[in-house]
This record gives C-alpha cells, sequence and structure tokens, in this order.
C-alpha cells in the first residue's frame, strides 16, 4: 500500500510538469519557420520559396510509396547515392570532403563538421546552394527548379505555394471551408466512382452537391487559381491547388465571382462562382441536368495527378465549419 501511495503521488507530481513542457514545445510550424529564415539569412533565397519547396517534397513523400516518409521537421528528399556521389564506395559518408571528391550533393549546413541526411539544416542548406548557382531573383529561381524536377508542373506548384505563403505570412494555412454556405439548402451523397455516358463511358471524379441555381460556390481551401474557363463536360470551371498538393475541382458553375482570375490566391470561404447546370456542350451550354456543383479532389505526386474521393472530407469540413458557428 505504501508503495502505491509513492507511485500515486510522483505521477500526481510529474504529470503537470510533462503538460507544461508539452505546452512550451515549439509546434513544427514554428520550427520550420525558424529554419527557413535562418537558411534565408546566409543565401539570402526569401523565406518562403524555401517554404514552397519543402512543402512540395512532403506532399510527395506523403503521397508515394517509394521514397520514406520524412522524419525530421522538413520533407526534402535526397537519394543517397545523390547525396554522397553515385561513384562514392561508402553510400552513408558524411564527410563533406569526400562527398564533394565524389560529386555529391551534400553539404554541412548546421556547422558541426558533418553532412548528414538525417539534419533538417544541410539537406535545406544543400538545396538552396544548389539554387544558388542559379541566382535569388524569382525567373533565376524558377529555372534553377526546373534544372533539378525537369517538370513545369512541380515547378508551378512550388511557386504556387511561395504565393501563398508570400501573402499571408505563416505556415499554418490548414483550415477548410464546406463549398456552399451552410445556411443554403442543398443536398449530397457520396457519388465518387459512379457510371457516366455522356461523351463515352466514364468513372465520375467527383461529389455532385445539389442546390438552386446561383447559389454561391466558395473555395475550400487556401490556394491558388489554377484553372478558369470552359470544359464541354464541366463547363465553367475553376480549378484551385493548395499548399497539400490536392487540386480542388468546381464544375458546372452558372459562373464566376467578378474579381477571381488566374493566379489569384483564395482562402477557405472565399467567393469563386455560383451553382449552374452548364456543360455536356460547347461553350455556353447549360441546362441539360438539375442545377449543382460538381466538386472533385485530385492529388499529385509528383509524377502524376489522380482522384479520389471527396465525400469524407466534404463531410468533415462540413461538421468542423458547424461546430465552429455553435461556438460563435
Amino acid at each position: 500500500m505504501r508503495l502505491f501511495f509513492i507511485v500515486f503521488f510522483t505521477l500526481l507530481f510529474l504529470l503537470p510538469l510533462q503538460w507544461k513542457a508539452d505546452a512550451q514545445a515549439p509546434d513544427p510550424y514554428t520550427l520550420r519557420m525558424e529554419l527557413y529564415k535562418k537558411i534565408e539569412t546566409v543565401t539570402n533565397i526569401p523565406w518562403y520559396y524555401l517554404a514552397g519547396i519543402d512543402q512540395y517534397e512532403r506532399n510527395v513523400r506523403k503521397a508515394r510509396r517509394d521514397i520514406p516518409k520524412a522524419e525530421g521537421i522538413t520533407g526534402i528528399y535526397f537519394k543517397p547515392e545523390e547525396w554522397a556521389g553515385i561513384l562514392n564506395p561508402n553510400p552513408n559518408d558524411d564527410n563533406p570532403m569526400s562527398i564533394q571528391l565524389f560529386g555529391g550533393l551534400g553539404i554541412d549546413g548546421d556547422g558541426d563538421g558533418k553532412a548528414t541526411l538525417s539534419s533538417d539544416e544541410d539537406v535545406l542548406y544543400t538545396f538552396a546552394q544548389f539554387l544558388l548557382s542559379y541566382g535569388t531573383d524569382h525567373d533565376n529561381l524558377k529555372i534553377g527548379l526546373w534544372d533539378y524536377y525537369k517538370r513545369d508542373k512541380t515547378v508551378g506548384i512550388i511557386i504556387g505555394n511561395a504565393n501563398i505563403y508570400k501573402k499571408f505570412g505563416r505556415l499554418n494555412l490548414d483550415d477548410h471551408a464546406f463549398p456552399l454556405p451552410l445556411r443554403s439548402n442543398y443536398s449530397y451523397k457520396n457519388t465518387w466512382g459512379a457510371a457516366r455516358g455522356w461523351g463515352g463511358r466514364r468513372m465520375h471524379e467527383g461529389t455532385d452537391i445539389f442546390a438552386g441555381h446561383g447559389v454561391p460556390v466558395r473555395a475550400t481551401a487556401y490556394g491558388i487559381v489554377e484553372m478558369k474557363g470552359w470544359n464541354r463536360f464541366g463547363g465553367w470551371r475553376i480549378g484551385i491547388r493548395d499548399i497539400n498538393n490536392n487540386y480542388h475541382y468546381f464544375a458546372h458553375l452558372s459562373g464566376f465571382a467578378k474579381d477571381v482570375k488566374l493566379g489569384q490566391i483564395v482562402e477557405p470561404g472565399m467567393l469563386i462562382g455560383g451553382v449552374g447546370s452548364s456543360g455536356y456542350g460547347p461553350p455556353g451550354t447549360s441546362g441539360k441536368f438539375p442545377p449543382h456543383l460538381h466538386y472533385g479532389l485530385y492529388k499529385d505526386n509528383g509524377y502524376t495527378e489522380w482522384s479520389y474521393d471527396p465525400y469524407p472530407h466534404l463531410s468533415l469540413w462540413e461538421r468542423q465549419e458547424r461546430a465552429k458557428a455553435r461556438k460563435k
């Protein structure tokens, strides 16, 4: 019994200290921003470009199975043979001199005399040094990114991320909004994967949210307008890329919000258009089906892009928004 009381009161004393320590521990966003600003200081590459690259790579690692998941606070991935040098007999080499001798990319960024893949600072500094060989202005950074990734879409996504971070000046941009105002009269169910016949047999790559013509359609995430215009299937549609490599597709619109344009940065809840019944024909075709919003989600993994079921996300965002409204 005595031992029980000793353990009980010890835990009673230690747990509040642990809670206090956890509460005071910096969150990942703070740690990342500190690192971006530190690398910016020594390279003159604006922090939001570094953040855009890091965020893109982190998302790719989450979406792929052929590369390891990120373990540190950053997400940039170098293959061990690229880091140490393809001809290096030691793929785990962390000596900056021998890495350089064998043409490896790894550089000591934190000043500990080693260039290690497990060091967030070494990895980010190494990538920054690669870009520095091209310059620090926007155009030359784009050239450097293309030479590294050899993919226009990747460069576009990274620059989009950078622009978003630059506008808001922070990294925690994970909030979402349901695409229609909760006060409006709407209905939806899981229609992803259903068969569609117009224009040839194909799979329905989204969720249909039925509502009255002209009901406001809102951006669902922090992102950048990547596509705007007419599609013979989707009618008047808008595509928005968020900072998690997700492409949000809004189709069958009645029209666009007045100020929405390509390259515009949006945030959750921002008006982008209205519910309509456009599509299934040449520009201007409308009325071939009841008014509704077709909402789709696509993920990019650095190689390709594919559709995935948006219904669970819509349900979650709807619940979250209702919960926030009740707290006000």
